[in-house]
């Protein structure tokens, strides 16, 4: 149970201090949070909520597939016209939206999510919203367990609305990223489809859906070919571990977080977007490790879905000063990682807090490892955070 407890468990903030040794430090905080790991939500499955977010998560990836095969089959990148991931953004939202409801039908339905209606609404959006709304009743039809007829563009407005909710400590709220990683979708390379659940503010499940991530590992040593399988689909429920399923539809496995203890042996994950995380503090973090493979840089959470089954042993994340961490951005994959046997923390090694709204209120960054490596993991972003402000 200690494993999940870092999505579940809201502790005060405990600020680092140099007398105290950052192993008791970590090793504290989950003795802490080890003895209310067993709250009430622990005692409810969650079944038919995971199998309607898989269901959610799937579709929306075939109607993403469908779009990114368009994109690519096109010019349209010379272009720079972002128009193509406009229309799987608004659609993918749409149709978790419509499924989560629909097979959720007698349940109260609140949704935290990225877009809203107001473009699509304007004389210049309607050409777009016609296309979004084929794209959901053509995805819709293809599946075949619906008896709906077809949605109407008003309809799609109002699914894609349902995402207006501001989330909080209070009741369920669903949470969603339509297309996290939306310009690795431009470039055809990975995104996710983030979906993941709140209950009383602790992250109960999640689903990464991830069209072109290999079912195969993608760690540095791993042989790759074009011709590997690609279509994963992470899933996890509060104290019943993660599985990995292909997208089409094999029997799912269960999957654990690398266990290595030596940081030499690691390898790192960091974001793709140099705008998205401070590479050059990755850098300095890892040195002080001692780690020696380069770092893997991958869009969106399909990096937390291959952490969650090994391919890499630590994720960093350092945005630039000013950004604000989305809910949405981490909700998913925090609980795919931790139901793994990994710890997902900010900076300072406090759990991350879903509970406050749409955004995550954490120090300085994200970080991610097995709980063997984050001692001296926390240790080495101490240090280089200290030096990287003294040197300011």
């Amino acid at each position: 149970m200690a494993t999940l407890i870092h999505c579940l468990r809201v502790v005060p903030k405990v600020k680092n201090t140099n007398t105290e040794p950052f192993v008791s430090l970590f090793s504290k905080r989950v003795s802490r949070l080890a003895i209310v790991a067993s709250f009430s939500s622990s005692t409810m499955s969650y079944d038919k909520e995971l199998a309607a977010a898989n269901k959610a998560a799937s579709l929306a990836a075939r109607l993403c597939q469908k779009v990114q095969k368009e994109l690519l089959q096109s010019d349209v990148q010379s272009k720079s016209d972002k128009s193509p991931v406009t229309v799987a953004d608004y659609g993918s939202q749409a149709l978790v939206s419509f499924v989560l409801e629909n097979e959720l039908s007698s349940e109260s339905f609140s949704l935290v999510a990225e877009e809203d209606s107001g473009d699509l609404r304007k004389e210049s959006g309607q050409e777009t919203l016609q296309r979004i709304t084929k794209l959901v009743n053509d995805t819709l039809l293809s599946d075949g367990s619906f008896s709906v007829s077809s949605l109407t563009t008003e309809d799609v407005l109002r699914a894609i609305d349902r995402g207006k909710s501001e989330g909080g400590s209070h009741g369920r709220h669903w949470v969603l990223d339509p297309i996290d990683g939306t310009k690795g979708f431009l470039r055809g390379d990975q995104y996710a489809i983030a979906l993941g659940l709140l209950d009383e503010g602790k992250v109960v499940l999640g689903v990464l859906a991830c069209p072109n991530l290999p079912l195969v590992s993608i760690s540095g040593d791993s042989q790759h070919s074009s011709h590997d399988e690609v279509g994963c689909l992470f899933f996890a429920k509060v104290g019943a571990g993660t599985y990995m399923q292909s997208l089409d539809g094999s029997s799912p496995k269960k999957v654990h977080v690398s266990t290595t203890e030596n940081p030499e042996e690691a390898s790192l994950f960091e974001s793709f977007e140099a705008a998205h995380s401070l590479h050059d503090l990755s850098s300095s973090i890892t040195k002080k490790l001692g780690v020696k493979a380069p770092p893997v840089r991958i869009d969106s959470q399909a990096k937390y879905g291959a952490l969650s089954r090994g391919d890499g042993a630590i994720y960093l994340r350092f945005p630039h000063k000013g950004y604000r961490e989305k809910i949405w951005d981490h909700a998913a994959g925090c609980i795919v990682v931790t139901e793994a046997g990994g710890v997902v923390t900010d900076a300072a090694g406090n759990p991350l807090d879903f509970s406050q709204g749409r955004y995550l209120d954490l120090d300085t960054g994200i970080i991610v490892t097995n709980q063997k490596l984050m001692p001296s993991l926390l240790k080495a972003v101490r240090e280089s955070l200290d030096e990287k402000n003294s040197s300011l």
